[in-house]
C-alpha cells in the first residue's frame, strides 16, 4: 500500500509536469493566418487562377513550416467587403489579402499607379519594376502604411460592352463605363465616357441592370464575373491592353514582423515563388477569354498598335498629368514607372 507521503510526493511530481508541458503544448499550437479576396472559390485547375495562387501559398506554406503556419482562406468577399481590404491590412484588422493594389488608391494616393492607364504594356515590363527603384519605392511606402508585398501579380485586362465594340477613344464616347481606377476614369472620361466605379465582383449586376454600358477589368474577372452572359462585344489583351493591373498578395506587416525568422523566409520565398504561375496564368486567360467570350456569341476584338497609341494620347493628357500634379511626389514615382522598359 502506498503511504500517505508518497503518495501526495507522486501527486506533486505530476503537477509539476504538467505544469511544466502546458506552455510547451501551447508554443507549439499552430498559428492561423486568415486571407480575403474577392474573386469566386476555384473548384477546378480551369477555375480563377487567384484564389488558386491563395491556396497554392497556403498549402505550401503550412508543408515548409511543419504546420506551425496554417491559413483559413475566405473566397468571394466572404469575410469582409472588397472595398475594405486595404483599410483592414494597414489597421492590422485583416492577415492577408490578394486585391488589386489601386483598390487602397483613396488612402495611399500613390498605389493608383499601380493601375495607370498604357504605363505598364507586357508582364515582363510589369515583372521588372519588383527590382527597380519603382519596386523598392512602393516597397518604402507600403511599409510605412502596414503592407508588406508577397507575391507580385499583374493581370492584362480587356473591355466588355453591352452596346459596341470598343477599341479606340472615340468608341467610349456616350457609354455608362467602369474604369476601376482613378487614372483609368479619368482616360475614359478625357475619351468622352460616363464613369461609375465599383469593385470586379459587382460589374455583372450593374451591366445586367443597365447601370453600366461597358466594363474594363482584368481577362480572368471578364471570365470569372461570367460578363460573356450578356455581353455583345469584347476587346481582348492578346495583343495590346491598355490596362495592366497590379494585383500582389499582401500581408499584413505587423503580422509578418509577428512571425518567426525561419516563418518569415518560408512565407517570402513562397510568395515569390509563386509568380511565375500568376504569369502564365494570366497570359491563358487573356487567350481563354477571347475563346469564351467568341463561344458566347460576342464580337471580338484586338488592339492594334494605333488604337494603343490613340489611348496612350488620352491618358498623358489626363491620368499621367493628373497624377504628377496632384499626387505627392507624384512626378518621381511616374518618372521611375516610366524608365522600366
Amino acid at each position: 500500500m502506498i503511504s500517505k507521503t508518497k503518495r501526495h510526493f507522486t501527486l506533486a511530481i505530476a503537477a509539476a509536469a504538467l505544469t511544466f508541458a502546458l506552455p510547451a503544448a501551447h508554443a507549439q499550437a499552430p498559428r492561423v493566418i486568415k486571407i480575403s479576396h474577392q474573386f469566386p472559390a476555384a473548384t477546378s485547375e480551369d477555375g480563377d487562377f487567384r484564389d488558386r495562387l491563395v491556396r497554392r501559398f497556403a498549402a505550401e506554406v503550412e508543408k515548409q513550416s511543419k504546420g506551425s503556419l496554417k491559413f483559413e482562406i475566405y473566397p468571394g468577399s466572404s469575410l469582409m467587403k472588397t472595398n475594405s481590404q486595404i483599410g483592414a491590412l494597414r489597421k492590422s484588422a485583416l492577415d492577408m489579402s490578394l486585391v488589386p493594389l489601386a483598390y487602397g488608391g483613396g488612402e495611399i494616393p500613390a498605389v493608383n499607379l499601380t493601375l495607370m492607364p498604357t504605363l505598364v504594356t507586357s508582364y515582363e515590363q510589369g515583372m521588372r519594376w519588383k527590382n527597380a527603384p519603382i519596386g523598392k519605392e512602393l516597397d518604402r511606402i507600403l511599409a510605412e502604411k502596414n503592407i508588406k508585398i508577397l507575391t507580385w501579380v499583374w493581370q492584362a485586362g480587356g473591355i466588355a460592352s453591352g452596346k459596341k465594340s470598343v477599341v479606340v477613344p472615340d468608341d467610349a464616347k456616350g457609354l455608362k463605363f467602369r474604369g476601376g481606377s482613378k487614372e483609368m476614369d479619368q482616360m475614359l472620361k478625357g475619351a468622352g465616357a460616363a464613369v461609375t466605379g465599383m469593385p470586379s465582383s459587382e460589374i455583372y449586376s450593374a451591366m445586367q441592370s443597365g447601370v453600366l454600358d461597358a466594363a474594363l477589368t482584368s481577362s480572368t474577372s471578364l471570365i470569372s464575373f461570367r460578363l460573356y452572359e450578356f455581353a455583345k462585344y469584347v476587346t481582348t489583351a492578346r495583343k495590346n491592353s491598355f490596362w495592366f493591373m497590379f494585383e500582389p498578395l499582401l500581408i499584413s506587416k505587423s503580422l509578418y514582423d509577428s512571425l518567426t525568422p525561419e516563418q518569415q523566409k518560408i512565407v517570402s520565398e513562397v510568395g515569390a515563388s509563386l509568380e511565375q504561375f500568376g504569369v502564365e496564368e494570366s497570359k491563358k486567360d487573356d487567350a481563354r477569354m477571347a475563346d469564351i467570350y467568341a463561344k458566347a456569341g460576342a464580337q471580338v476584338a484586338d488592339m492594334d498598335d494605333k488604337a494603343f497609341a490613340a489611348w496612350r494620347a488620352v491618358a498623358e493628357q489626363t491620368a499621367f498629368k493628373d497624377f504628377a500634379e496632384n499626387i505627392k511626389g507624384g512626378r518621381e514615382l511616374l518618372d521611375m514607372a516610366l524608365s522600366v522598359k
